[in-house]
């Protein structure tokens, strides 16, 4: 359905038809014409009267909603359609006017072709309409355009000079292409036409040379400016920041007399940048007073870092104080609540977009609609997908990449084939979706036809990451051999996610003679390799080579190599839970161990066997069983059951790949609480729901 038009321009569309209406009748009818020419015009006066009123309320819409961004594209189109219809005369507005307000709308809305095409319509472009456009590129990240623009309005003898707002604009363009050529040929221009010392441009030409990596002419000219604004300071301190050398930055942040609230953010941001978070949160603290930026910078800063925890914390503490958040507040935060499946978080921030009409750009889009995939709501994240006006190839890899994490290959394929009807180019991502799908289906014909396609019909040369894919795909398949012979032919060499993905397939076909070999390839590559010790430590085990087994875990022990430990998460009541293998930790561990206990006895009466080869330990059956019943996905099912209503689906996060014991137990367990369990580990949804599960066994 089509946004309908602001009240005041709906009437203006309708009393312009009806003045064209008018002016039509007038033109099919002559005869009365003349034979009324005594009579007096008062259809041409009415005409007249009309459109001047049509056009006056028109500006006044104009100016006070398209300076605001509050017009939506489709309105912005009626109104462009309108003032080619109808136009309006050059003394009522200029045409320029009009035209600068639609393109900071188009802008707004991210749209640089309807703002380039309102810019074609004009007849004199004025200084305001050159500014305008290119800011709308610039603002859009639309480099390379800019720069070509610029060049035209330069060699053409019609367009009017460049001002400083003109310069502003490019230099910004140089210095997102890191065009070290282009920006010193701008800066011998801004010298020749006298805009050298102007405060605005010399800001711009000081960050240029920081982003092409100058830095001491950035600072010399820095160092010459006879007038110093807060944003020269600001611009030297990001400068500084953005090439790592956060503490000359912050040697000239403690000598600025007059911080603002981006002195400090970016300040923040630059500590952030370079993984120094406990600094970061040291000066955020002394902060005297915070608005909504600073709190971003810190929130922004803990999610880079993946202290995922610690950037919620900060959000709801920022809304206990009632710090309303914005939009890169929510961009922020939502890979958050996406790592650690928050969904009930994510709920609430979807609900506060809509209650505050936020419009869902294509950054706020893409980040809510990632959020429910990574939560396991894959129809949650279409809703949102379908709901954004724009789209860019980012927007469709969300849709096609949770889908194949779901097990969901066909409507991968289709929504890939969706994405080309639209005019969409694929990029590497698209592509890795498509081949998880086709490897978490175990369709190896179909996932070898699409990676073969990358570079023939696309022109993406796969990187180790989608050889890694295949490879995978292969092992999983059981084709060894074929994915050995892969692995050889790369025209990379192959790293340690390559061979992994081969150990994996040995693993479950249990061929320890190549799995012996390639341990030894990835302990060339990476000596502190975990996973390889453990694998071998395993298969010895099972071969009943105990003595070997404790060799190479006495090896692990004395190169200082440590196992990753399995961790769970679970989000009850806006707050995540975090379990580790035989946890005591939680306040609720005794409910915790009884509900276990009960399922444990529930489960084996379902038939449940525990898989006690799992465990490599030389212990007794019964200390096996108990071991694995302690694993953390099992503890968070747990406190999941016992924390919340029934018919409530338990959602739960793994850092690892769920353990073969654990997918068992989680099937029966869906059946005997009646309960569907979602768990996300590290490479797939695993949906269990009535003693079945999505995967089909199958990961």
């Amino acid at each position: 359905m089509e946004p309908s038009l602001h009240p005041g321009l709906q009437q203006i569309a309708q009393n312009s038809y009806h003045g064209q209406q008018l002016g039509e009748e007038r033109n099919r009818s002559p005869r009365l014409i003349v034979d009324s020419v005594a009579e007096p015009a008062e259809p041409t006066v009415a005409l007249h009267h009309c459109q001047y009123h049509c056009h006056q309320r028109l500006r006044s819409l104009l100016l006070k909603c398209a300076g605001g961004g509050h017009l939506t594209m489709a309105q912005v189109l009626q109104i462009q359609a309108q003032v080619i219809t109808s136009p309006i005369p050059p003394t009522v507005v200029d045409p320029n006017l009009v035209a600068v307000k639609l393109i900071g709308v188009c802008a707004h809305h991210a749209n640089v072709r309807q703002a380039t095409l309102i810019f074609s319509h004009l007849a004199n472009p004025n200084i305001f309409a050159h500014n305008a456009i290119l800011k709308a590129m610039t603002q859009n990240s639309h480099w390379l355009l800019a720069i070509h623009f610029f060049n035209h309005q330069i060699l053409s003898p019609n367009a009017p000079n460049p001002d400083e707002f003109t310069f502003t604009s490019v230099l910004k363009a140089c210095a997102g292409l890191a065009h070290v050529l282009n920006g010193q040929k701008i800066h011998a221009l801004v010298t020749k036409q006298g805009f050298e010392f102007n405060l605005f441009v010399r800001n711009s030409l000081i960050d240029m040379y920081f982003k092409v990596g100058y830095l001491l002419i950035a600072r010399l000219l820095f160092d010459e400016m006879c007038v110093r604004d807060v944003v020269s300071w600001n611009t030297l301190i990001s400068g500084y920041c953005l090439c790592g050398r956060v503490d000359e930055a912050r040697w000239v942040f403690d000598r600025m007399s007059d911080k603002n609230f981006v002195s400090w953010s970016t300040m923040i941001s630059g500590y952030a940048r370079m993984g120094r978070l406990e600094d970061a949160r040291l000066l955020f603290d002394e902060i005297p007073e915070r608005n909504v930026v600073c709190w971003n910078a810190m929130i922004a800063g803990y999610a880079q870092n993946e202290k995922y925890s610690d950037a919620m914390a900060v959000f709801r503490r920022m809304q206990q104080i009632g710090v309303v958040p914005n939009e890169v507040t929510l961009i922020s935060v939502l890979p958050a609540c996406a790592h650690l499946g928050a969904l009930d978080l994510g709920n609430w921030i979807d609900g506060f977009i809509s209650r505050r009409g936020m419009s869902l750009g294509l950054f706020l889009g893409n980040a809510l609609a990632d959020m429910y995939a990574k939560c396991g709501c894959i129809t949650e994240a279409r809703r949102v997908f379908n709901k954004m006006q724009h789209r860019d190839v980012v927007s469709w890899s969300i849709i096609i990449c949770g889908l194949a994490t779901h097990g969901h290959t066909d409507e991968a394929f289709r929504c890939f084939h969706e994405m080309l009807d639209c005019g969409v180019k694929p990029n590497d991502v698209v592509f890795m979706g498509l081949l998880t799908a086709c490897t978490h289906a175990g369709l190896v014909e179909k996932g070898l036809h699409c990676f073969n396609t990358m570079d023939k019909d696309y022109g993406i040369g796969p990187k180790v990451e989608h050889y890694g894919c295949v490879i995978d795909l292969l092992s999983r398949a059981g084709e060894l051999d074929k994915a050995e012979d892969m692995i050889r032919s790369m025209p990379m060499e192959p790293n340690v996610i390559i061979w992994g993905a081969l150990l994996g397939g040995c693993r479950i076909y249990r061929d320890s003679g190549r799995g012996e070999r390639v341990v030894q390839r990835i302990l060339e590559l990476d000596s502190d390799h975990s996973g390889s010790y453990v694998y071998l430590a395993n298969v010895y085990s099972s071969m009943g080579r105990f003595n070997d087994a404790a060799k190479w875990r006495l090896r692990m022990r004395d190169n200082g190599v440590v196992k990753t430990p399995g961790c769970s998460w679970i989000e009850v009541d806006n707050t995540v839970h975090e379990f580790f293998m035989g946890d005591l930790s939680h306040p609720e561990s005794e409910k915790i161990y009884s509900m276990i206990r009960e399922l444990m006895w529930k489960m084996k009466l379902a038939g449940y066997k525990p898989k006690t080869d799992l465990v490599v330990h030389n212990i007794d059956e019964e200390e096996k069983e108990d071991a694995l019943s302690i694993h953390s996905e099992k503890l968070a099912i747990a406190f999941g059951l016992i924390s919340t209503a029934e018919g409530t689906t338990i959602r739960v996060v793994k850092n690892l790949r769920i353990c073969n014991d654990c997918h068992d137990a989680a099937k029966i367990i869906s059946g005997i609480v009646k309960r569907e369990i979602i768990v996300r580990d590290r490479s797939r949804f695993h949906h269990f729901k009535a003693g079945v599960c999505s995967c089909r066994d199958y990961w």
